[in-house]
């Protein structure tokens, strides 16, 4: 766990990312040093200074010249021309000092390495030449010291920088992941509280919201489940009731055929509920069959009008069509649904002796489908709810109607499932409009 901890992965990579620049940094400036510290001006620049010195000191004096030159690590040889040379050098490499007409100090040597040997020619215009060996290798050795305890000391300076503040990194994934706990143990209500700005104050939001989404969801589950636990209870209530009652002779003979209509009709209640779960319950899977297929709308609507005229002249109602030749591609069978479920509720809903119409508006991009009644209306304020599983705006109304909530939750899920669109206007206690729109 120690090995895992994102902390101690940053400051890994941190302390490894500091070693190797250190280790490429020193070994630049020690090239560098080695190579480009010595340059020529700062060493002629003492070679003449040193010459200049030695003409102006007095000749008793000029013995203690070489004892106050070595104090800045240079040392210093007069030589005549042509006379011994200093410092073990060869009488090709001092050559360059001798040649006539040389006028100012010149390499001896060359330019690799800390030490450097200069020559300045006739110091004293009696044939007089100093050689100087100037010893740079202490000095070097100072800088490269004083430049490793820079870099170790920007190192530890940094490690202890980054303690502190892989805190400030690591405390938010520490919560996320508290969080994570606190939702898998199924509290649910639980958010993260923070000011950031940055993107993990961006992942904390996504945490929130996709928790707020997992409780609505589960809220939703559990709402689902005690409507279909209701819806189930129900009908088997009045089913186990009756049943009872005639085992036991509590109805007499000639009332059990009106009570086994009542079981049947809940038989009946029953099987419309399980076929709409599963329905749904496919039509919320991603493997639901699609098959769309090019077909006359106008003549469907015509034929699902048809199928329905039992309930519609049960109420004596009158049906007005003003449909348009309009041919779609669409899955036949899931888009007749949708107008089944719809004309169907407009039956339902509808006042006695009053009017459905079922129009049909079509243009070069869509077609719009409107399917009106004249009835109760919808309250405004349940609009925004009528295609949730198990709503009812008439609770009571609908039980003894025969609908369980589902219808229009079919109808959605199959509207979403084509990429349509569908929306809803009513004027409560006057009509209602269901209009499904089609892109062509």
């Amino acid at each position: 766990m120690f090995r895992k901890s994102l902390r101690v992965q940053i400051i890994a990579i941190f302390v490894a990312i500091v070693f190797i620049s250190l280790f490429i940094a020193f070994t630049i400036s020690r090239l560098f040093s080695m190579r480009e510290v010595a340059v020529d001006q700062p060493f002629l620049k003492i070679a003449e200074d040193a010459a200049s010195l030695w003409r102006i000191t007095a000749p008793e004096y000029r013995d203690r010249l070489p004892e106050i030159l070595s104090h800045y690590h240079v040392q210093a040889g007069v030589v005549e021309e042509r006379g011994k040379l200093p410092f073990s050098l060869s009488a090709e490499e001092a050559s360059p000092l001798f040649d006539k007409g040389l006028k100012k100090p010149v390499f001896l040597n060359t330019k690799d390495g800390p030490i450097r040997f200069i020559g300045v020619p006739d110091i004293d215009g009696a044939g007089h030449s100093m050689i100087l060996k100037v010893d740079f290798s202490r000095f070097l050795e100072s800088i490269l010291k004083i430049v490793l305890i820079g870099l170790i000391s920007v190192l530890l300076v940094g490690i202890l920088l980054i303690l502190l503040t892989s805190r400030y990194l690591v405390e938010p994934v520490s919560r996320l992941t508290g969080a994570a706990r606190e939702m898998a143990k199924g509290n649910l209500s639980y958010r993260l509280a923070h000011r950031r700005k940055d993107e993990i104050g961006t992942l904390m939001d996504s945490f929130n919201d996709m928790a707020s989404e997992l409780q609505n969801i589960d809220k939703i589950r559990e709402d689902f489940v005690m409507n279909v636990s209701h819806e189930i209870q129900s009908p088997l209530t009045s089913i186990r009731g009756f049943t009872r009652a005639m085992r036991d002779g509590v109805i007499p003979a000639e009332q059990q055929k009106e009570h086994l209509d009542i079981i049947y009709e809940e038989t009946l209640r029953l099987s419309r509920l399980s076929e709409n779960l599963l329905r749904l319950a496919s039509l919320d899977s991603e493997h639901h069959p699609f098959h769309p297929v090019t077909y006359r709308l106008d003549e469907q609507l015509r034929r699902v009008i048809l199928v329905s005229e039992p309930l519609w002249t049960e109420k004596n109602l009158d049906v007005e069509l003003n449909l348009h030749i309009c041919s779609v591609t669409a899955d036949r069978d899931l888009l007749e649904q949708v107008w089944q479920n719809l004309i169907a509720n407009a039956i339902r809903y509808s006042d006695t002796n009053s009017l459905i119409e079922v129009s049909m508006d079509k243009s070069d991009q869509a077609v719009d489908i409107h399917i009106k009644n004249t009835g109760k209306g919808i309250p405004e304020r349940d609009l925004s709810s009528i295609f949730e599983r198990f709503y009812r705006v008439d609770k009571a109304r609908t039980r003894s109607t025969g609908g369980n909530g589902l219808g229009l939750s079919i109808v959605k899920k199959i509207i979403e499932l084509h990429h349509y669109k569908i929306a809803v206007k009513s004027e409560e206690g006057k009509e209602t409009c269901f209009t499904v729109s089609i892109p062509l």
